[in-house]
């Protein structure tokens, strides 16, 4: 079984007050948006929450999601990957994880992982653009569970991905689906704005 993993935890410092997980995408919450999205694919989803944000957590409300509380995310990523690895289902032969600020990754996209790894199970696999570009998600089989425990630090799961790159397969995504985080208000309007761009292009 594939579980996803939403990391969810961290601390949207440089959007200067405002949360950029809880930014309106669809008619919803991001956070929420991919949540559902996620739960499309059928597989397990658990959501890497800090304890301090209670607006992240009623925005999953009523959401079939495993919620996984971090405490000490302020340490970095790595924090919120262990949390989340260990919250697993015993049954689960591997994880996809997926970082929160990506508006633009589908349920398409991560059943499109999720056929890749039915068809090479001993993979890494890496959402990529259509030029190579690694980006994410990144679906981790469960031999792998117990170096994503070991992890620290705010640097996510890089080493492993280094260390084990003849195993690691690029899956490509649509557009830049894979590469598309959005961290900042400016990132946020320039990505409306295109949006609204291709909403009002004239359909051939």
């Amino acid at each position: 079984m594939i579980s996803i993993l939403i990391l969810a935890a961290g601390s949207s410092s440089r959007m200067r007050g405002g949360d950029k997980l809880l930014e309106e995408v669809e008619g919803a919450p991001l956070l929420r948006t991919l949540a559902l999205r996620a739960m499309k694919t059928g597989a397990e989803v658990l959501v890497a929450l800090p304890t301090d944000r209670r607006q992240r957590r009623d925005a999953l409300d009523g959401l079939n999601v495993a919620i996984v509380e971090v405490s000490d995310a302020h340490e970095g990523m790595a924090h919120s990957l262990r949390g989340g690895i260990a919250a697993l289902p015993e049954k689960t032969s591997a994880v996809m994880i997926l970082p929160a600020d990506m508006p633009e990754l589908t349920a398409e996209d991560f059943q499109t992982l999720t056929a890749a790894h039915q068809d090479d199970p001993k993979a890494i696999l890496r959402g990529a653009t259509s030029t190579d570009k690694p980006g994410h998600p990144v679906l981790f089989p469960s031999r792998f569970f117990e170096d994503l425990r070991k992890l620290s630090g705010d640097v996510g799961a890089r080493d492993i991905l280094k260390a084990n790159h003849d195993v690691v397969k690029l899956i490509p995504l649509p557009g830049d689906h894979a590469l598309i985080d959005l961290d900042t208000p400016e990132q946020w309007e320039n990505w409306r704005a295109a949006q609204d761009q291709t909403q009002a292009a004239p359909q051939s």
